[in-house]
């Protein structure tokens, strides 16, 4: 028998949202959908010092409005009723989750950082580059915390359409590798 509520409480400060969720099977097939974004992206992996392209990550967060504006059209507005007071629709999470927690973020730091690449000179590696500008570590910092908040709404996701845990997985298997690896 599917879920038929879940509790939400996702974000921090003004980006917070607490309330019920009672989702219908569109809900639940477009939260999969949305959910496995979240999983194979840089949204709810660790972004480990030193390592990664933040040019990267951040095309890779930016990617997920149209991902996600994809998933919105596919299922229609029924997955974006007007909920009764306290609670939400699986289209105001996703909405939110872009307006709020993705689009601060990538509208301070994309101009920021294509300002820092504007300056590489020719012949010098990106993540060299990256390494060298004094913000570098902000950014990363930033992008941990958009992280947590991701991880919330995945998690959300994955129980409403009863998901195995894939992140849970994914990170156990990045353990290892970086375990033999040392």
């Amino acid at each position: 028998m599917p879920i038929d509520k879940v509790r939400v409480d996702l974000g921090w400060g003004p980006a917070k949202l607490s309330g019920e969720w009672r989702p219908d099977q569109a809900e639940r097939d477009a939260a999969w959908e949305l959910y496995v974004e979240l999983v194979t992206r840089i949204t709810v992996a660790p972004l480990a010092p030193g390592h990664g392209i933040l040019r990267e990550a951040l095309s890779s967060l930016y990617q997920l409005f149209g991902v996600t504006r994809e998933i919105l059209r596919k299922y229609g507005p029924s997955v974006a009723k007007p909920p009764r007071k306290g609670e939400y629709r699986f289209g105001h999470l996703a909405i939110w989750m872009l307006n709020a927690a993705l689009r601060p973020v990538l509208a301070h730091w994309h101009p920021a950082l294509q300002e820092w690449e504007a300056t590489r000179p020719e012949g010098t590696a990106v993540v060299v580059h990256e390494a060298a500008w004094e913000r570098s570590q902000e950014l990363r910092d930033e992008l941990e915390k958009l992280r947590l908040v991701l991880l919330q709404y995945a998690e959300i996701f994955a129980t409403v359409c009863e998901a195995p845990a894939l992140i849970d997985a994914t990170h156990a298997i990045l353990a290892q590798y970086a375990a033999e690896k040392s």
